[in-house]
């Protein structure tokens, strides 16, 4: 059996690499016209996709085609920088986290962003680089959110403002292609969105939906990696502590003892928000406070309380037993799982779904019988009963009783050749055995 040239597969490879020729062409102070002089060179084997371009549609699509690729390769050696070593990846990872840190997350949509933003970082230090794959299951599960709050935050905050450039959508088994940006695009929106919204009822930064105060205008000063660790839990839940708990949390473990003040511009809080999640924590023993300032618990991030002697525990304070326990109380147990299990599901469907089109299927029918729908899956033109198989991939003939030597059965059990040399489309072949199977039945 001679397999077909798969020509997706091959279209979406000469892109690939007409894209990173330009890239290079592009990073060497090259111009369009030098790319088209050595895509179009009959010499040049990377320029094979754009000559078949040009020799299927035309020289004029040719050209337009590599116009547009070295459009983007220059947006994207101008937006990035060379990595020559892994030791300089992992400086700009360093880089980028102290951005990330000191960054002002305001309102719940850029608390929750603050939290998506971290996970990909998550995935660039396993990848390496600020270049990773993940897909949006995976995200969502390292989160702690759902897909839906996902989406909203990629195409509001982390996408318009630099932080996030997707490359390549995933398909299949394969994740998105992703690369970290360096949030450029935020400081020169805060301008800008400051001078369009000053004398309207909307807040200068809609996305957020928030209005800054001098107090949250300052920097950040969080530590991403705890938010990072704990984020995934049952306990920072939509409906637990959520995620004004962990910016506060990740605050108060990179600078202690710190005055709601100081609180309300390290954790980009207002201080109505700063008041009731310090309340929250206080009341599971987390967090402590000596006079005017606040602290975290020893073992609080084990989710463990412990009273300290000057401590005076509330009345209505229950200390936490881990964060198990804190979910618990919170009637959020089990949401990271049943997350996951309902990704699985979609993965499950999704993947079956790709073989049922890899395998030319039709879509199935369904009937009502007894006031009840069955499902009906319909055959596709090339499979056989499994009587007609004989030894050695052969068929059997139903009329003589013996193998006909004309026709053989694929590994799969269900493609028919008519040689083993044969290069029909499955179409000639789907008509083929309609062909054969009329004159069986019109014999019987």
């Amino acid at each position: 059996m001679v397999l077909r040239e798969d020509r997706h597969g091959a279209a979406d490879h000469g892109h690939r690499i007409t894209a990173a020729i330009a890239c290079h062409v592009a990073r060497a102070g090259g111009t369009v016209d030098e790319l088209t002089q050595l895509l179009l060179h009959p010499d040049h084997e990377g320029g094979r996709h754009s000559r078949h371009i040009a020799l299927r549609s035309g020289q004029a699509r040719a050209l337009d085609y590599i116009r547009r690729v070295w459009t983007s390769a220059s947006a994207a050696v101008a937006s990035t920088r060379v990595l020559e070593s892994r030791q300089q990846a992992h400086e700009v990872l360093a880089a980028l986290r102290d951005r990330i840190e000191t960054t002002p997350w305001r309102g719940e949509r850029g608390r929750t962003a603050l939290r998506v933003l971290r996970a990909h970082l998550n995935f660039a230090e396993i990848a390496g680089g600020p270049l990773h794959h993940a897909s949006e299951r995976q995200t969502a599960e390292e989160a702690g959110v759902s897909r839906t709050t996902l989406r909203v935050v990629y195409e509001t905050v982390l996408k318009p403002r630099g932080w996030l450039r997707r490359l390549r959508v995933g398909h299949g088994r394969e994740g998105s292609t992703w690369y970290l940006g360096d949030g450029s695009a935020y400081r020169a929106g805060v301008s800008a969105s400051l001078s369009r919204f000053r004398t309207t009822q909307y807040p200068p930064d809609p996305a957020l939906e928030e209005w800054p105060t001098p107090e949250t205008r300052a920097a950040a000063d969080i530590d991403s990696t705890v938010i990072g660790r704990l984020m995934g839990h049952d306990a920072f839940a939509h409906h637990g502590l959520g995620s004004s708990a962990l910016v506060i949390i990740g605050a108060l473990h990179a600078r202690p003892a710190q005055t709601i003040g100081e609180l309300v511009g390290s954790a980009s809080v207002s201080r109505a928000t700063a008041y009731r999640t310090l309340r929250r924590l206080a009341g599971h023993g987390l967090v402590h406070h000596s006079g005017e300032t606040w602290s975290l618990a020893p073992r609080a991030l084990e989710g463990f309380s412990t009273s300290l002697p000057d401590a005076v525990p509330r009345p209505t304070a229950h200390p936490a037993q881990g964060w198990d326990a804190v979910a618990q109380q919170y009637d959020t147990t089990g949401v990271a799982a049943r997350r996951k299990a309902l990704h699985a599901a979609e993965r499950a469907a999704y993947r079956e779904a790709l073989e049922r089109l890899a395998e030319h299927r039709s879509k199935a029918m369904v009937i009502v019988r007894d006031g009840r729908p069955v499902l009906v899956p319909a055959p596709r033109p090339d499979e056989i009963p499994s009587a007609w198989h004989a030894p050695g991939g052969r068929v059997l003939d139903p009329i003589t009783g013996r193998a006909a030597p004309d026709w053989r059965i694929a590994t799969d059990g269900r493609l028919i050749l008519i040689t083993p040399a044969d290069q029909r489309s499955y179409d000639e072949l789907a008509a083929a055995h309609a062909e054969a199977l009329s004159e069986w039945e019109s014999v019987a």
